[in-house]
């Protein structure tokens, strides 16, 4: 994760895969872009078999690729469909992210709206394998830049190399995210654009970038097959089995937007939930889910009232449609009910409580926008 690049006076970066969007996720902006460089196309989510049986499953979607000969093989297979996965949650989330700097008064910040990694923003198990498949090497490169942002205004590009942030040296080398980071904080001054300079095809040039207002919600993928999404007060994860699930990226939008209203509604940390989250943070070969996981508490209805209202008027405001949401909760409840643990049913008020909120804020937004009134609830 790298966020300074995305949310000013975010601190410290870990080694994963994962590349949270600061809320223009990181996130966050954040925070699915192309790629860095010539990226190969990622592969179809449905390489890694969800569920079985269950309704949107990604085994039953998938297009046939053949099985990787080699280890070497299968993790650049698994690093291609993850950085095509961690783009997509990108570009599904920099609306909501971008669209509801009001509704997120606490969460909002300045971003620089880009992730850069280099081949040690990766786990040791997948350090070759970044180079050689997406083309990282030591110097950090801008991996995507959120939509609108003052990044791609400025023309930063996927593929950039980073040089420098504010007339400093950037770092190279496995702590190049960190320090780069510190760097980038601390030559951004108020609401003044940062100077940075990139290496493009052999051009040095020096850009302006504009700060840009966001939610600086913290969004990462979960390398998991199960079909979830979580909140843990600061950061929303969504697992691989989620994004297979989903029909399309308004699906998508409607798992992102409910978790990040969930931060904003109730940003008190939930432990049991982080703890998933920091397993399913990096990305591995096997991950299997510890039996001693303690289970997660159901949230009481009155927050989820609350989420779902703020949920429904994001996604409104950031272009989305609301129609369908009822309907999609409906089938995430039947595919994975109560009594599957830790499902999104097993740890969210009834699902039949949820329903006539989101029926009535549906009708409630409906008549604002006939009668010309502010989207706000």
């Amino acid at each position: 994760m790298i966020c300074v690049v995305l949310a000013a006076g975010c601190a410290a970066t870990q080694r994963s895969p994962t590349s949270a969007v600061k809320a223009p996720l990181p996130v966050s902006a954040p925070a699915n872009f192309p790629g860095a460089g010539p990226m190969p196309a990622p592969v179809p989510s449905g390489v890694i078999p969800g569920p079985a049986g269950a309704e949107g499953n990604p085994a039953a979607l998938a297009l046939p690729v053949p099985e990787p000969a080699t280890q070497s093989e299968a993790k650049a297979v698994l690093l291609q469909a993850w950085v095509g996965q961690q783009q997509r949650l990108y570009q599904v989330a920099a609306p909501l992210l971008l669209k509801n700097t009001d509704l997120c008064p606490a969460q909002s910040r300045r971003i620089l709206g880009f992730t850069a990694k280099n081949r040690y923003s990766y786990s040791n198990d997948f350090v070759d394998v970044a180079r050689e498949v997406l083309g990282l090497d030591d110097q950090l490169q801008i991996t995507s830049v959120l939509p609108g942002s003052g990044a791609m205004l400025a023309g930063i590009k996927p593929g950039d190399i980073l040089l420098a942030a504010g007339g400093k040296p950037l770092p190279t080398g496995p702590n190049a995210e960190r320090a780069s980071s510190s760097i980038i904080a601390e030559s951004i001054q108020g609401n003044a654009p940062i100077e940075l300079t990139v290496l493009n095809g052999g051009d040095t040039t020096i850009v302006e970038v504009l700060l840009t207002r966001a939610c600086a919600v913290t969004i990462d993928l979960g390398n998991s097959d199960e079909v979830n999404s979580y909140a843990d007060g600061r950061r929303v994860m969504v697992t691989r089995g989620m994004l297979g699930f989903v029909r399309s990226d308004e699906d998508l939008a409607y798992v992102l937007a409910r978790e990040i209203a969930a931060n904003i509604v109730a940003p008190t940390p939930r432990l049991a939930v982080g703890a998933v989250i920091d397993r399913l943070h990096t990305l591995d070969i096997n991950v299997m889910p510890p039996t001693d996981e303690a289970p997660i508490t159901s949230t009481t209805s009155i927050t989820d009232a609350a989420v779902e209202k703020l949920a429904l008027y994001m996604l409104a405001r950031a272009g989305y449609g609301i129609d369908g949401v009822a309907r999609f909760w409906e089938r995430v409840n039947a595919a994975y009910p109560a009594d599957v643990r830790n499902s999104h049913a097993a740890t969210h008020s009834l699902l039949s409580e949820r329903l006539n909120v989101i029926d009535q804020t549906t009708q409630a937004i409906k008549n604002k926008r006939k009668g010309n009134l502010p989207l706000k609830p």
